[in-house]
């Protein structure tokens, strides 16, 4: 394991914390072009971690913005429920992809392969 494995594998992991915290957007769009460098890379764990980051800011976005629409839908925009529903969601919700995102930079900074629970990974 070199060292430019762990930096390549935390970098995709601080990318994909940066997005869902911090700078949404563009910190998906370095996500994706260091993704773009490094999807093939010839270390597994190097590869799980990139490819995991990019499936998690994916996940991330899905998660907090179609719930969220659902509901919208399903409750009602004009229902105080909603606001509590979706105050309540989107903070836990946020929370945990943000201490998981946490856990997998540990895990990238210390040079483990981490396991994603995204659907559609393998490995």
């Amino acid at each position: 394991m070199s060292p430019e494995d762990k930096q390549i594998a935390a970098r995709a992991a601080l990318w994909n914390l940066l997005n869902i915290t911090l700078l949404p957007g563009l910190a998906f769009a370095l996500l994706v072009m260091l993704a773009r460098l490094h999807w093939q890379h010839g270390t597994p764990w190097v590869r799980g971690h990139v490819r995991g980051a990019v499936a998690t800011s994916i996940w991330s976005g899905v998660l907090l913005v179609a719930v969220s629409a659902l509901l919208v839908w399903g409750i009602g925009w004009d229902q105080p429920a909603t606001w509590v529903a979706l105050i309540l969601y989107f903070t836990c919700c946020h929370s945990a992809l943000i201490l998981f995102s946490l856990y997998a930079w540990s895990r990238a900074a210390a040079g483990k392969a981490m396991r994603y629970p995204w659907p559609g990974l393998k490995g």
